[in-house]
């Protein structure tokens, strides 16, 4: 029976997370497997991957053919390595210990590398966050400046509207003093009392003597 070494899919839609399996290469992909080895996730940086090396190393041994990715998966975690440092245990060109010793020395390495990667992305991610965290103060000053600004603008036209209310007014009582001030005085008529005429009685007037004609 062919067996291959694949992934199969699980997780949710837009977060893929699969498992490493050794199955029946002519079973459906998401189908019956023969045994779970491992876990990829590549949902994170660097992606988790979780494996059994020895169980890789053991279906290797008894032919399982592995995927492309379930292969970098493999050579990654180092069950490739183990599987040909254990063919070199079986041939007797090197013992138990010393192929060990050099699996574990490249462990080590391989730890190291893992663990700069990891360091290095959180010191770019701190960066980031500090880059964004500067851009988000100077956007919140400007927006705070642009809104004192429109404040003082207000403001001003407020105290512009206001004077020029009081210069109308004052304008407006100015020229009702004015018109107050040019319009003619009337000035009521005042019968000026008669005068008072005295009738001086006429004098008579003499009679006439009458000549008396003697």
């Amino acid at each position: 029976m062919p067996v291959k070494i694949r992934l199969q899919r699980h997780g949710k839609k837009g977060k893929p997370f699969f498992w490493v399996v050794a199955a029946d290469s002519r079973a459906k992909r998401d189908g019956k497997f023969l045994e779970k080895i491992g876990t990829y996730n590549p949902n994170t940086n660097p992606a988790t991957i979780d494996l059994n090396i020895d169980a890789a190393a053991q279906w290797l041994f008894n032919g399982a053919q592995p995927t492309d990715t379930a292969r970098a998966i493999l050579s990654y975690k180092g069950a490739m390595l183990k599987h040909h440092l254990n063919g070199g245990v079986r041939k007797g060109a090197i013992t138990q210990e010393q192929a060990d010793a050099k699996f574990n020395a490249w462990l080590d390495e391989k730890t190291i590398k893992v663990q700069a990667k990891r360091d290095g992305l959180s010191l770019a991610d701190a960066d980031a966050k500090a880059k964004a965290f500067k851009a988000e103060q100077e956007v919140n000053a400007k927006r705070a400046k642009a809104a004192a600004d429109a404040l003082k603008a207000a403001e001003a036209a407020n105290v512009v509207e206001e004077v020029t209310e009081e210069v109308a007014e004052t304008e407006a009582v100015v020229e009702t003093a004015v018109v107050e001030s040019t319009e003619p005085t009337t000035v009521e008529a005042t019968e000026a009392p008669a005068a008072e005429v005295t009738e001086t009685p006429a004098e008579e007037a003499p009679a006439a003597e009458e000549k008396t004609e003697e």
